[in-house]
């Protein structure tokens, strides 16, 4: 199975072995086969994935991470930190763009890291499936100790396969010490190919 997760709405913090959460929202995810496909079905749209290896999903509330989706955490920790991937999903209206939602976002962030920095921004997909990254950079205490996290967010508009008036946008976040970002991004790359509408095919 794979890894553990946090999320938060605002200061990442962590616990030993937990990363505290790092998005908004809160919906539960299933066990669907051995092969580490997961279904996450409280969001808007439903969604199915695959977490990479060495990632392992942990229930939100274990990581108080109450208000996102799913967590996947990848150990080992690090000064405190486990890499995480959390993922949240609210119905949009398509007209609203994915840059002012990234924007939001961002500044729901800086409500609890004021010091949160946006670095690159990318669109990417199409105008039926369309798609936004960004990087963002902040500092963190952890053991009193000031710490760089750097975040990856990723906005998926996706709609319900089963009712197509029914349009969500997906928040996936990448959340890492700077010096485990590169171990990790990877994992989370390929972790986004497998992301699809449950039951799609």
């Amino acid at each position: 199975m794979g890894g553990e997760a946090g999320g938060y709405r605002g200061q990442p913090a962590a616990d030993d072995e937990k990363s505290r959460p790092v998005c908004p929202n809160t919906l539960v995810n299933k066990h669907l086969t051995e092969e580490r496909e997961h279904v996450v079905a409280t969001i808007p749209v439903p969604i199915e994935f695959s977490l990479p290896e060495g990632w392992r999903s942990v229930p939100p509330d274990a990581v108080n991470a109450e208000e996102v989706a799913f967590v996947a955490l990848r150990p080992p920790s690090l000064k405190g930190f486990t890499p995480n991937i959390t993922i949240t999903g609210e119905l949009q209206d398509r007209g609203v763009p994915l840059s002012q939602l990234a924007d939001e976002a961002l500044e729901r962030l800086r409500r609890g890291a004021p010091d949160a920095q946006l670095g690159r921004r990318n669109e990417v997909g199409s105008a039926d499936n369309p798609g936004l990254t960004q990087a963002v950079r902040m500092s963190l205490l952890l053991d009193d100790k000031p710490e760089q996290l750097v975040q990856l967010q990723v906005f998926l508009g996706m709609r319900d396969i089963r009712d197509e008036s029914r349009y969500a946008v997906l928040q996936i976040v990448l959340s890492a010490l700077a010096e485990q970002f590169s171990q990790v991004v990877g994992d989370f790359q390929n972790f986004l190919s497998t992301i699809r509408p449950e039951g799609a095919r």
